[in-house]
């Protein structure tokens, strides 16, 4: 049986999310179809029941992604897994997000209902000039860190470092962090939705402040600090996927597209695509389709070799992988 590009490459309907702390960028910059000027995060790869992607186009047309995952695993590879592993997101922040934790999956299957734990890393896609992000603390012991939150004493707490476009953060579990406002990133992460906030400025949502999560802060917060691994370094490579991150969840991996290049699948049972800058022409055996900016996109296990031409200077994709 022959099969259409779209079948073989799963293109998949996003999900917005709006939010406290969102923007119009997800428009803007993108193009996509927000619902409000508050739109905070765009689901682009999920099978998570709170932002679950619908297929679009091709033999599964309109079937949800985690349906597919359960029913045709053989388009994955037949990896392996109670459920599709990985989500990915574009964030906008036009104002500071709360400062917060995630659990590791121990926690998580203990507490959070069987849940996923979240590991997740973000490529920054813009940065306004003099933006700052929260990554770690300065407590000690987990002692002064109680003190501290129960003192209120944020500045002193919290360990915050400038960013720019490109940069690359991997936050494992346990890592304090927050998003600051003028920051737009694209965030691979576990199917995961849990966040513990250890505080959010006294904002209020709908007259209430926002639930915070103290207890579990406490419990789950890496205590002191590591700052090793968090902020990866990585030179800029043409025409050529080189990886930023490698850990047991997943990899990624920067394509700057200046011309053309032809790429195997290889090893991995299955790769994630996302075009985050400029547009291309994605081609499988004798079929074509034109990608831009905000395309996501699954590239099925049915696909051995892929090929993306530039359309447009400075065209730049992450793919990231089960691990």
């Amino acid at each position: 049986m022959i099969m259409d590009i779209k079948s073989l490459c799963l293109f998949l309907k996003p999900v917005f999310k709006e939010k406290i702390w969102g923007g119009k960028r997800l428009r803007t910059d993108f193009g996509y179809d927000i619902p409000s000027d508050k739109t905070g995060e765009c689901w682009a790869i999920s099978a998570h029941p709170e932002g679950e992607c619908l297929v679009c186009g091709g033999d599964y047309d309109g079937m949800k992604l985690s349906e597919l995952w359960n029913t045709h695993r053989e388009v994955f590879g037949n990896a392996e897994g109670d459920r599709f592993p990985l989500l990915t997101k574009i964030l906008d922040a036009e104002s500071d997000l709360s400062i917060q934790v995630h659990p590791d999956d121990a926690y998580a299957m203990v507490h959070e209902n069987g849940s996923l734990g979240k590991n997740e890393c973000w490529y920054v896609i813009h940065a306004e000039p003099g933006t700052k992000i929260i990554i770690g603390h300065k407590a000690k012991t987990r002692e002064e860190l109680k003190e501290m939150m129960d003192q209120g004493r944020w500045d002193d707490l919290i360990r915050q470092v400038p960013i720019k476009a490109g940069d690359f953060f991997q936050i494992v579990p346990g890592t304090v962090h927050a998003i600051k406002g003028g920051t737009m990133v694209l965030e691979t992460q576990q199917s995961s939705d849990v966040t513990y906030r250890m505080y959010d400025y006294d904002r209020l949502e709908n007259g209430h402040p926002r639930q915070l999560h103290k207890k579990q802060c406490l419990d789950v917060i890496n205590v002191p600090f590591k700052e090793e691994g968090i902020q990866v370094q990585y030179e800029d490579v043409n025409d050529k996927p080189f990886k930023l991150v490698e850990c047991r969840f997943y990899k990624i991996y920067k394509l700057n597209l200046m011309s053309h290049v032809t790429l195997q699948r290889g090893s991995h049972p299955y790769v994630i695509a996302s075009c985050i800058e400029g547009s291309a022409e994605l081609s499988i055996g004798d079929e074509s389709l034109d990608l831009k900016k905000g395309s996501h996109f699954i590239i099925t296990s049915l696909v051995d070799e892929f090929r993306l031409k530039a359309s447009s200077a400075d065209t730049q994709f992450i793919f990231s992988v089960q691990y």
